[in-house]
């Protein structure tokens, strides 16, 4: 069973910072797989923010064009974790950020973590 939980969400002010964490555990192979963080907003659907790639792949990266020079997505195999730092926040950021592994059984998420970014 693949458990993937997102922690590091909160409340922010515009240009502040966060970094959020997701940790897996279970039957996972953790460094071969590609992961992402994934976020939607009230009335929008989920959209891709960030994703990285396997040891097999050298951990490639590749961002949503809105977050690019503000976020970067890093992981850390030896503790089954992967990273999002979020910077120079804007209230467009505001949304639920979950955590997705790629698997050939299927698409694993976490439960999600808030961030909202507001003055």
């Amino acid at each position: 069973q693949v458990q993937l939980v997102e922690s590091g969400g909160g409340l922010v002010q515009p240009g502040g910072s966060l970094r959020l964490s997701c940790a897996a555990s279970g039957s996972i192979f953790f460094s071969i797989y590609t992961m992402g963080w994934y976020r939607q907003a009230p009335g929008k659907q989920r959209e891709l923010v960030a994703a990285i790639t396997g040891v097999a792949s050298g951990g490639d990266t590749n961002y949503a064009d809105s977050v690019k020079g503000r976020f970067t997505i890093s992981r850390d195999n030896a503790k089954n974790t992967i990273y999002l730092q979020m910077n120079s926040l804007k209230p467009e950021d505001t949304a639920v950020y979950y955590c997705n592994v790629e698997m050939i059984s299927g698409d694993y998420w976490g439960q999600g973590t808030q961030v909202t970014v507001s003055s």
